[in-house]
């Protein structure tokens, strides 16, 4: 009998759970290969299911309350969506999720009722935002965690019943006004049932019980993580992180750790550190006295140390394949000292989403995290790009150096073009603007392939001058280098722009390891200040319209404070990115509070 080929629309593992089946990986790629040939229709039709499933929601009555779009064929039905229902920004959402999450059950964005709100990380805009999380945000990180395995496989072949190490955690959830159940999305996903049929599905199994994922107190969960991560060492086929920042936390926390792992390994016990009741008896359930593996793992880490711990993840797990997170954009500063823990293993990017929908998927997993793209699922949500043209010489008062053309569908978008990245999904987001820009780096069949460029608000700017994220990331990886043959290491950077006094200027906040002469630092600071080639910056550095770069040498475990108090107001540490730039008060006071000592620069003094 021919196999049953799946339908454009039909969810991805509707058709073949797995179970057993070799053919699944393929199937779930055949799958993919389908839609993204016919992505374009795949789009129009998504669209229309989109909105005739929310006909009739108060948001779009008031541009499509006078059209019967149960009528309509899908092909006019996008026209009209994108002639009459303007582009839109969380902010436009905020009302209507408020009234959602105080208990208005009216059909305000969908007309299934909304009874899960996710919060976004709050890292980018220092506060967090409700945004709805319904069966099917879980489905679709079920199918791009299932789509992404598939594609890694092909390039680095795992053991069926094999383990990962996984560095994830939940936080506490709680419930709203209205009653709703509210929390990070990674907290819905990893309590649903989707994450327990993921493992089935990819026959990879998490090395931690949910009640260490759960556990509620990061620094508990991390230390369970590594103990069992290292008792199941020999079985650990690869280890992940939501993203690189989680990772690099944890093995700088071996770093300090590793005897005390290794004496509950020995013994078969576990740290006093660990003060949750259900997590010690979830893990002393697993673990038994181990005296040949700790004994091992001791001489190995001793070994590490001579080292600098550099090529520590081969060392202590040594058949793992690769390193798997998400290590584009704000994550890009870790990828240095995640190869020095991994000495040569293979770096996987994972896949580009949003706390709002998933957008692609990386399917070509053995390219470095510098030059990953990411492939559209055209399932997910209906996708439009808003084009970027960069105006060098702009110098007006605009938010950012980008003018813009008129949105276009996915199947428009140009190789090369940037683009900022506009959302219509299931879960009552309509030509939400996302604020990410990308740059098209090709098609995989009919679907493009995008780059991460950098946030669209992370900026720094006094006046006329507008750096983005990237510029300022691009800034302190050169002019940090010194530090280097100093043998010293940058653990973590911030930075904001202080108009307090004229003329403002920037700071920029380093956590530095390792001994540095003040003349250096003094050195490293005036570096930064002129690489900074933004045109607008140049011109104001000279005429001293911008005052000369600010960098502020920051106390040993400040970072970790910024975690600290990002944790204690509710959200995970499997969302925490380091704001790259920030206005937050809070953090602001901590960042100035820890600051030890800071530096001005001398660059445009002859000038």
């Amino acid at each position: 009998m021919p196999q049953h080929q799946p339908t454009l629309m039909e969810p991805l593992l509707t058709h073949n759970p797995g179970n057993g089946n070799p053919n699944y990986r393929y199937d779930v790629i055949n799958w993919f290969e389908h839609v993204s040939q016919n992505a374009a229709y795949v789009q129009t039709q998504l669209l229309a299911q989109i909105l005739k499933q929310n006909y009739g929601v108060e948001y779009l009555n008031k541009w499509l309350g006078n059209y019967n779009i149960l009528e309509i064929d899908a092909c006019a039905l996008e026209s009209l969506f994108s002639s009459v229902v303007p582009l839109a920004s969380h902010a436009d959402f905020e009302p209507f999720i408020q009234r959602i999450a105080d208990g208005d059950t009216a059909p305000l964005l969908t007309q299934q009722p909304i009874t899960t709100l996710s919060l976004s990380s709050g890292t980018t805009e220092g506060r967090q935002k409700f945004v709805p999380f319904t069966r099917h945000s879980a489905q679709t990180t079920l199918q791009i965690f299932t789509l992404a395995a598939a594609y890694r496989s092909r390039v680095y072949p795992i053991r069926e019943g094999g383990r990962i190490l996984e560095f994830i955690y939940s936080s506490n959830r709680f419930k709203t006004k209205g009653g709703l159940t509210a929390g990070t999305a990674t907290t819905h996903y990893y309590a649903s049932e989707e994450f327990k049929i993921k493992q089935d599905a990819t026959k990879s199994f998490t090395c931690s019980p949910q009640e260490v994922i759960s556990g509620g107190d990061y620094k508990q969960s991390t230390y369970c993580h590594l103990l069992l991560g290292l008792f199941y060492s020999d079985q650990v086929e690869f280890i992940t992180s939501a993203f690189i920042y989680s990772m690099v936390q944890a093995f700088s926390s071996f770093e300090e750790n590793w005897i005390e792992i290794c004496n509950d390994i020995r013994d078969g016990t576990l740290s006093s550190r660990i003060k949750s009741p259900k997590m010690r008896k979830a893990v002393l359930d697993i673990i038994s006295p181990s005296p040949d593996l700790a004994s091992k793992l001791e001489s190995a880490c001793h070994e590490l140390e001579l080292e600098k711990w550099s090529g520590l993840i081969p060392k202590l797990w040594p058949n793992a394949k690769y390193v798997y997170s998400i290590m584009t954009g704000s994550m890009q500063p870790y990828l240095k000292k995640l190869r020095h823990y991994a000495n040569g293993l293979p770096l996987v990017s994972a896949d580009y989403g949003s706390t709002e929908s998933w957008i692609g998927v990386n399917v070509d997993p053995s390219l470095p995290p510098e030059h990953v793209t990411f492939a559209v699922v055209p399932t997910f949500s209906y996708f439009e790009f808003i084009p970027l043209h960069r105006n060098e010489n702009n110098f007006g008062s605009g938010a950012d150096d980008f003018t813009e053309d008129k949105p276009i569908p996915l199947s428009q978008v140009k190789v090369g073009q940037e683009y900022e990245v506009v959302l219509t999904t299931f879960t009552g987001l309509y030509r939400c603007r996302l604020g990410d820009v990308v740059e098209v780096g090709g098609f995989h069949n009919g679907t493009p392939k995008l780059n991460f460029v950098c946030r669209r608000k992370l900026i720094l700017t006094v006046n006329i001058d507008k750096n983005t994220e990237k510029d300022l990331q691009l800034v302190v990886e050169r002019g940090s280098q010194i530090l280097t043959k100093e043998k010293a290491e940058l653990v973590d950077f911030t930075s904001y722009a202080d108009v307090s006094k004229q003329p403002g200027h920037y700071v920029i906040f380093w956590e530095i390891k390792g001994e540095v002469e003040d003349k250096i630092l003094g050195a490293c600071c005036s570096e930064m200040d002129k690489l900074f080639m933004d045109h607008g910056y140049v011109v104001s550095r000279k005429t001293n319209s911008i005052g000369p770069l600010e960098l502020c040498i920051l106390e040993t475990g400040t970072f970790k404070k910024i975690l600290d108090n990002f944790i204690a107001n509710g959200a995970a540490l499997s969302q925490f990115k380091t704001p790259r730039c920030t206005s937050n008060r809070v953090l602001l006071k901590i960042l100035n509070t820890c600051t030890t000592k800071s530096f001005r620069s001398t660059a445009y003094n002859n000038t």
